[in-house]
């Protein structure tokens, strides 16, 4: 399937991440097999698209993304399928089916270390995520972030000027930038060798709170491991660590004084089992194995041909089901004083467990619930 084909998919009504990635794993042929899989709303806008393009509002669709992809050579619609394609992506249980991608392709073919934290971090926090980003850039790596105050664009940067590679993912279109305090870093990423703006929602879309946890996902799935600079006990950085552990990826954090309330996050992180990191080396040692699966770039219409073979299996993540569209709050009404277990709210809210995590720390970090001995109650009243 070419990019035509899934920015349609992604349009139809109806569909999300999840189910688009369920369809796909059975290897449907286009159109005929997407037709007879898709919900009755959904295919009934692509056969209008596919016998009177003209009367459909995906045709406009289509050419604005295929004129922005041709306005400059380096832009891209990525896809399943795509030379650039990462297949780490892949692996996640809801990868996105189209990535606009802006800058240098050749940084997907590196090895990816994620990089996120607070958004105000002490100065010895602003020194560790500079330190750490120049060191891997310096080793061939590339980080990866998502572009945000703080932490994430001291990171991102410190790896461009170590003349390293960085990619940030989009928490909106990849024509809207967001924070706009950050249109310089925006337009090195786009610009500089190495650098690289990635987005999955559609031109013209602005940044909504909703998108930042699920832009996570792509930070992290990106990556061979997170490293935690410095977060808070309620950080939204916690949304990323719990992503990696979900995806099968390794976690780090770097310690700090416990009267540093700017790193209990990260305290709490190598409580629960994270990986120590007091310096580039011991990540390293952690995943320079997988890292060293990744093969040298090989051009490809003047770009870089994304790492195409592993060497390595890496753990699947599981399956989702179909549904997708409930709201967080519907968690709420499972959730009282006494502690229910996180299976017990699967079974009851008809979710996988990857989508009740993800939406239980939304919750948490709004505090309308916590995680206890023997599961989660709710700390806002009905």
């Amino acid at each position: 399937m070419q990019a035509t084909e899934w920015l349609v998919l992604n349009a139809l009504p109806g569909l999300g991440t999840q189910r688009i990635a369920r369809l796909a794993e059975q290897s449907p042929e286009w159109p005929g097999g997407w037709l007879a899989l898709l919900p009755r709303q959904a295919a009934s806008e692509l056969r209008l698209w596919l016998d009177h393009p003209g009367r459909s509002p995906l045709q406009s669709m289509l050419e604005n993304n295929l004129a922005w992809e041709a306005a400059s050579s380096r832009r891209a619609l990525l896809h399943p399928g795509h030379s650039a394609w990462p297949d780490l992506l892949g692996e996640i249980a809801d990868p996105p089916p189209v990535l606009w991608a802006q800058g240098d392709l050749a940084a997907l073919s590196l090895p990816g270390l994620a990089m996120v934290g607070t958004r105000h971090p002490t100065s010895e926090g602003a020194q560790n995520a500079q330190a750490f980003a120049r060191d891997f850039a310096s080793r061939g790596w590339c980080v990866v972030s998502g572009m945000a105050l703080g932490v994430d664009a001291m990171a991102q940067r410190a790896a461009l000027d170590a003349g390293g590679a960085s990619i940030a993912v989009l928490a909106s279109g990849i024509d809207s930038i967001y924070p706009a305090r950050h249109r310089d870093l925006y337009q090195r990423l786009s610009d500089t060798s190495g650098g690289l703006v990635l987005a999955e929602h559609p031109l013209g879309t602005q940044a909504r709170p909703a998108f930042f946890p699920r832009r996570n996902r792509i930070v992290t799935g990106l990556s061979l491991g997170t490293l935690v600079v410095e977060a808070a006990e309620k950080s939204g950085s916690l949304v990323s660590a719990r992503l990696a552990l979900e995806q099968g990826r390794e976690l780090f954090a770097i310690p700090s004084s416990v009267h540093n309330l700017q790193a209990h996050g990260c305290l709490r992180l190598l409580r629960n089992g994270a990986t120590l990191a007091r310096s580039s080396q011991d990540i390293l040692d952690e995943l320079q194995h997988w890292a060293e699966t990744f093969m040298p770039p090989v051009p490809v219409n003047g770009q870089s041909k994304a790492a195409a073979e592993r060497m390595h299996t890496r753990p699947q993540a599981a399956p989702l089901p179909l549904r997708e569209e409930e709201l967080p709050d519907e968690l709420l009404g499972l959730l009282g004083e006494a502690p229910m277990p996180i299976d017990r709210l699967v079974q009851l809210a008809d979710i996988a467990v990857s989508e009740c995590q993800r939406r239980l720390l939304m919750l948490e970090l709004d505090n309308h619930v916590e995680q206890r001995s023997g599961g989660w109650v709710r700390l806002t009243k009905p």
